[in-house]
C-alpha cells in the first residue's frame, strides 16, 4: 500500500522524461485546472479549445508554460484532432456540451436527438478516431458524470447504496424529462457509444464519474457546477432545481473537490489497473444537510429550498472502486463548502454581506 500511495502522490515515474497528455475542453471548469495539475507535476500538455484565444486569458494562472502547447481543434470535425493528439500518452476528453435543457416544444425527442445527443456523440468518436491515428496513445480518460447514474432501481425505489451499476434507465428519462434530463441523456449516451467504439477498436479507454465538483476555479466565468452548489445561497430557481433534482434521484447530493476530481483523472490515467468506470466523490448528504452546512459558513439561514420528507434517510454514493484501486481523498465536504464561497465571494459573485 506504501508503495501504491507514493506513485499516486508522484502521479507516476518521470525517469523515461514527462509524459505528453492531451486535455479537450481545456478552457473549462474541471480542463482548466486539470491543465494547470499536469504541469505543476512535471507533465507536457496539449491543450484544446475551439477557440484557443480564450486559453490566453489563462495563461497567466497555467504553471510553467514553457511544457503547455495550445491547439485549436472542434470535435465536430474529423480529424480536427489528429494533431493534438499526435505524439501523445494518453488523452483526457473533457469536453462536453453543458446542455441541461431545451425551449424547444414541438417534436422536442427528434429536436434533442438530432441537434444535441447525436452531436456529442459524433465529437468524442472523432475524437477516438484521431487517437487510433495517433499509434502513441495508451489510453483515454473520459469525463462522465453522476447523471449518468440513478438513486432509483427499475420500479423507482430508493437503492440505499449508489454504485457504478446504477445506471441511469434511458427510457425513463426520455419518459419524464426531469430537470437537467438533457444532460444525462447525452452523457449517457455519449458514453455508451464511446466504450462501444472503443472495444471495436481495442482503444483503453476508463471513464471517471463526476458527483458535483466545487471549489476554486480558474475560469473567468462562474462554472455551472459551482452554481449547482450554491444555489441554496443565491436562489437561482433553475439551479436550485437542477440540485433539488439530483437529492431526488439520486437520494443525496454527492459532492467532490475541484483539485480531487483532477487527481483522480490522472491517476486513472497512469494506473495500470485501471478499467471501467469509477464513480468519484468524497462524501454525500442529504439536501437538507447541505443546506444547514451551507449556512453554518455563511452565518445566514437558507429557507428557500429544501423539501424533504420526514425521516429522510439519505442513500450513500459509494466511492470505494476507486478507493479500492489506491486513490486518496485531500478534501471534505468541509473544505469544498469554504474554499467554494471563499473563490465567489472573491470574484464577486455571492455577498455574505
Amino acid at each position: 500500500m506504501e508503495a501504491e500511495e507514493e506513485d499516486e502522490e508522484n502521479f507516476g515515474s518521470k525517469e523515461l522524461g514527462p509524459k505528453t497528455y492531451c486535455v479537450t475542453g481545456a478552457t473549462g471548469f474541471i480542463g482548466s485546472w486539470l491543465v494547470n495539475l499536469l504541469l505543476l507535476n512535471g507533465y507536457k500538455v496539449h491543450a484544446t479549445a475551439r477557440d484557443p484565444a480564450k486559453s490566453l486569458k489563462l495563461l497567466s494562472s497555467w504553471t510553467v508554460t514553457d511544457r503547455l502547447r495550445l491547439f485549436k481543434a472542434d470535435l465536430q470535425e474529423e480529424g480536427s484532432f489528429d494533431e493534438a493528439v499526435k505524439g501523445c500518452d494518453g488523452v483526457f476528453h473533457v469536453a462536453a456540451s453543458m446542455t441541461f435543457n431545451v425551449d424547444q416544444q414541438d417534436n422536442i425527442e427528434e429536436y434533442v436527438q438530432k441537434n444535441v445527443i447525436d452531436p456529442e456523440i459524433k465529437g468524442t468518436i472523432n475524437l477516438l478516431k484521431s487517437c487510433l491515428k495517433s499509434k502513441s496513445v495508451k489510453r483515454v480518460v473520459l469525463t462522465s458524470t453522476i447523471s449518468t447514474l440513478t438513486g432509483k432501481d427499475a420500479d423507482g425505489e430508493r437503492r440505499r447504496l449508489v454504485d457504478e451499476s446504477c445506471r441511469t434507465l434511458v427510457d425513463q428519462v426520455w419518459k419524464n424529462k426531469p430537470s437537467g434530463w438533457v444532460y444525462s441523456l447525452l452523457k449517457r449516451l455519449s458514453e455508451d457509444a464511446a466504450f462501444k467504439f472503443a472495444s471495436e477498436n481495442s482503444i483503453d479507454i476508463v471513464s471517471i464519474i463526476t458527483s458535483t465538483v466545487s471549489g476554486p476555479f480558474l475560469t473567468s466565468y462562474i462554472p455551472s457546477s459551482i452554481r449547482v452548489f450554491t444555489a441554496p445561497i443565491t436562489g437561482d430557481s433553475d439551479f436550485l432545481r437542477i440540485l433539488s433534482n439530483v437529492n431526488e434521484r439520486m437520494g443525496s447530493v454527492a459532492v467532490v473537490h475541484t483539485n480531487d476530481i483532477c487527481r483522480a483523472h490522472i491517476f486513472l490515467m497512469e494506473h495500470e489497473n485501471a478499467k471501467g468506470r469509477y464513480l468519484c466523490c468524497v462524501e454525500s448528504c442529504g439536501l437538507s444537510e447541505l443546506v444547514e452546512r451551507l449556512s453554518r459558513h455563511c452565518g445566514a439561514n437558507f429557507q428557500r429550498c429544501v423539501d424533504e420528507k420526514k425521516n429522510w434517510m439519505p442513500s450513500e454514493v459509494s466511492n470505494k472502486k476507486l478507493k479500492d484501486l489506491g486513490f486518496r481523498f485531500e478534501h471534505g465536504i468541509d473544505d469544498i463548502i469554504n474554499e467554494t464561497i471563499d473563490a465567489c465571494v472573491e470574484c464577486g459573485f455571492i455577498s455574505l454581506t
